[in-house]
């Protein structure tokens, strides 16, 4: 998945000599503490309420684990780790589906999933050269582990998207440590959102983008199931918050020099005539509900209409992929068992699921972009989005309040 602009190259060794690991994203946990996530502006996206968390974590079972690789110049990358249950993932498999909004994009282990329905390994998220590397660092843990001693075939899967605008992504900068530390130290608890892990280099709508995370828990009648979505932002299009036309009243929009010939640069950022949308997003939906690969992949699609409603029309050049899983004990399956005994949610009980994952991936998206930091690399700047000028737009409109 691209970004425009042009890599220098440089030494891999070099790179990891320069890398600093950062567990949980500590280097811009400081900066990104003042600034606020979508509901303390107000903005409380669709109808259904969130978890305790407001995280993918609110899925009981649930851990993330994230570590940010920055040298302050040239490297700005990272992994972000999702692990459906604290369990044995290999012999505890969990039911899983993927959608592919636009397939511009790097994405290893889809044809398994696909074919046999469940997952194996923990889902990773990093940059687009770094795929391989992560995965590979993944096996090897995962073949360390007890139990895993006569395994022969494991399916990693690792997502990505394209940070070279501000990162020397061809030097390859993620290392096995950087992986195995992000899964080892994964956890329940809040999500560190923003410039942090696979989000430190990634840009959005023209603005720095990053790693967000939301979820909805439905009402009792309804199931009282959570559904908890993260996403890896690094796209483009026409910033939509609940509705208010940010990206267009800001100044930054894809086409912009195209609808609007010889305007001035936006304020604070140059004037990209080429801007067509490019980039890419990886979105990741948890739920407790127990949901079949068929239902799950039905979930799945409808992340992407979350994604549509914050301005994203999923360029060329975009990579728009989403993996949802089901953490259920009533749908778990285990290898070498010849009959699997599942109790699954009936079809006429999906729709709820369906909207609360519309409105999860949406808020999650605007949570990536509020809660980045300004972040400088391979002589760029992208820059955080101007929260106080987003206010202001967003009372223009009637939206929020906070």
């Amino acid at each position: 998945m691209r970004r425009p602009g042009t890599v220098l190259p440089r030494a891999a060794a070099l790179a990891a000599l320069l890398a600093v690991s950062l567990p949980g994203g500590l280097m811009a946990q400081n900066d990104a503490a003042e600034r606020p996530r979508a509901r303390d502006l107000g903005i409380e996206v669709g109808i259904f309420g969130p978890g305790p968390l407001n995280a993918i974590t609110d899925v009981e079972g649930v851990r993330v684990g994230q570590v940010t690789v920055t040298d302050g110049e040239r490297v700005n990358t990272g992994v972000t780790a999702i692990l459906p249950h604290g369990g044995d993932l290999y012999h505890d498999r969990v039911p899983a589906a993927i959608h592919v909004g636009n397939g511009f994009g790097k994405l290893l282990g889809v044809t398994q999933v696909r074919e046999l329905g469940e997952l194996e390994t923990p889902i990773l998220l990093t940059c687009t050269l770094c795929v391989w590397k992560a995965a590979d660092a993944l096996v090897a843990w995962a073949l360390e582990q007890p139990g895993m001693e006569d395994v022969r075939s494991l399916n990693a899967v690792v997502g990505e998207t394209n940070d070279g605008g501000l990162n020397d992504i061809r030097s390859r900068p993620v290392e096995a440590e950087h992986v195995r530390r992000a899964l080892e130290t994964a956890s329940s608890g809040p999500v560190e959102e923003g410039s942090v892990g696979a989000g430190r280099g990634t840009r959005a709508f023209g603005w720095k983008g990053g790693i967000g995370t939301s979820s909805r828990v439905l009402p009792a009648p309804l199931g009282g199931y959570t559904v908890g979505v993260l996403v890896q932002s690094n796209f483009g299009g026409i910033l939509t918050i609940a509705g208010a036309p940010v990206g267009r009243e800001l100044g930054r929009y894809s086409f912009r020099g195209f609808v609007e010939p010889g305007a001035p640069p936006p304020e604070g950022a140059p004037l990209d005539e080429t801007d067509d949308g490019q980039g890419s997003i990886m979105i990741v939906v948890a739920t407790d509900a127990p949901l079949s690969p068929r239902n799950l992949e039905r979930v799945a699609r409808r992340a992407i209409m979350g994604l549509a409603r914050t301005g994203s029309f999923a360029g060329n050049g975009s990579g728009d992929y989403v993996i949802a899983f089901s953490t259920a004990e009533e749908v778990r399956r285990r290898p070498g068992v010849e009959r699997h005994t599942l109790e699954e949610l009936a079809n006429d009980r999906m729709s709820a699921l369906f909207e609360a994952t519309v409105e999860a991936t949406e808020e999650a998206i605007y949570n990536s972009l509020l809660r980045a930091t300004t972040v400088s690399g391979m002589g760029r700047t992208a820059d955080a989005l101007d929260v106080e000028r987003v206010r202001e737009v967003l009372r223009r409109h009637g939206v929020g309040g906070g």
